[in-house]
């Protein structure tokens, strides 16, 4: 059954959800952009039609002038007959292989040889009497090659028409004002190309400026879509290496007090523990997959959350101390230092469980570093701790010294007088 929209029109197909389907988006949307692109293409082609019209009127005014009146002298007649029709094939060719484009490239050189062999002959045949109309086949020529991309070709098909005329004017004996004015409005129309080529070029270039400009932009969206990939799956690799690796200390810890003690009591504690990590780990996953950096407290009330829930769970002392004055930091540079102390107290409780932690948060003039200190073990049997496994697999902190260092920040690990220390500082 169909739906219909509250005024009683019909609607297109609908989903099993009751939205509409594809096809009614489809009717509705798509003619709008296609008339849309219809009328972004509507003026190009009415000005190539204009032109032409104008080049075929024009044509026609100079044949109709000039045959009307036939041109007086000895041969002139069979001149600007021979003038015309060369002029108009060489025009049409013209027309021809640039609409054909990349096709006809190799004709090029052709065409413009008799193109302005066209132009020369119609510039001497203008110089007879009743001819002068055909000197607009000249111009027209001139106009064509002028706008060609090397300079040369407008200039050496204008001087020669110029010549050519002049050698009309003194076969044919033409005015005085003839052989001065023609040859300046060859001239004009030759300077007139230039521009018209000119704004050509302009054209061209913004063109060109702005495909580049909207590669670079779909450039910038493809690599602001990576980022956040990148960002996002960083984000979930870290709460899960946490949640998971302090979820696997807890369910070891319950399996030993079961097998080893026989103490159910303790061993459903740790399981409760294990279940309260479980909806935590939920939740910072859930933070992570909606990329929600901002919800992050300031990262002193942060990292006394986390050794409190530390102490809570492993029952060993964590000490926090903060050194300067907080200041608020960027989420970008807050979260690196948050993760790296979950990386690190994980750390603790799996090499060294049941030993004290220290954690330090310094606010300096141009770094915030933080430092998390633990024994290695104790020191009469550093090896009978039980050797809890996470599903880390030892790369945590490689990851978090490359998020560091993304941020011109810094991370080292390692044995410093008798303990393990985990240091991290971020540029303010």
């Amino acid at each position: 059954m169909t739906g219909r929209h509250p005024e009683g029109a019909p609607a297109g197909p609908t989903r099993d959800d009751g939205t509409a389907g594809p096809s009614a988006h489809h009717d509705e949307v798509h003619p709008g952009a296609a008339t849309k692109r219809s009328w972004a293409r509507y003026p190009a082609s009415v000005l190539r039609t204009v032109s032409w019209l104008m080049r075929v009127g024009a044509y026609v005014f100079i044949g109709l002038h000039t045959l009307a009146r036939p041109p007086a002298g000895a041969g002139a007649v069979p001149l600007a007959v021979v003038a015309y029709v060369l002029g108009g094939l060489a025009l049409l060719l013209w027309e021809l292989t640039h609409a054909l484009g990349e096709k006809a490239a190799r004709h090029a050189p052709r065409m413009r040889i008799l193109l302005g062999a066209a132009a020369a002959l119609a510039g001497y045949a203008s110089a007879f009497p009743h001819a002068g109309a055909l000197i607009g086949l000249s111009l027209m020529a001139v106009m064509h090659l002028g706008t060609e991309p090397s300079l040369p070709v407008g200039w050496a098909v204008a001087g020669c028409t110029v010549v050519a005329l002049e050698t009309g004017v003194l076969v044919a004996g033409a005015s005085r004002g003839f052989a001065l004015g023609y040859p300046m409005l060859v001239a004009l129309v030759l300077v007139a190309s230039h521009n018209r080529r000119a704004y050509r070029i302009r054209a061209e270039q913004s063109a060109a400026m702005l495909a580049q400009s909207e590669l670079l932009r779909a450039e910038q969206r493809r690599v602001a879509v990576l980022d956040e990939r990148t960002r996002i799956a960083r984000e979930i690799h870290d709460v899960l290496a946490h949640s998971l690796g302090a979820l696997s200390i807890q369910i070891q810890a319950a399996s030993a007090l079961l097998t080893d003690h026989g103490d159910v009591d303790r061993a459903v504690s740790v399981l409760d523990g294990a279940r309260r990590l479980t909806a935590d780990g939920l939740t910072e996953t859930r933070r992570a997959v909606h990329a929600l950096r901002s919800d992050l407290a300031p990262l002193d009330e942060e990292l006394a959350t986390m050794a409190d829930t530390h102490r809570q769970r492993h029952g060993v002392p964590v000490r926090l101390r903060v050194e300067g004055e907080p200041s608020p930091l960027p989420a970008d540079q807050a979260l690196p230092l948050f993760r790296t102390a979950q990386e690190a107290l994980t750390n603790a409780a799996k090499h060294a469980p049941a030993q004290p932690v220290e954690v330090a948060l310094a606010y300096e003039d141009e770094h915030v570093t933080l430092t998390v200190d633990n024994p290695l073990g104790t020191p009469s049997s550093p090896r009978r701790a039980p050797a809890f496994a996470t599903v880390d697999g030892g790369y945590g902190l490689t990851g978090m010294r490359e998020r560091l260092l993304l941020l011109g920040g810094t991370l080292d690990a390692g044995v410093r007088d008798g303990q393990w220390r985990v240091r991290a500082g971020v540029p303010r």
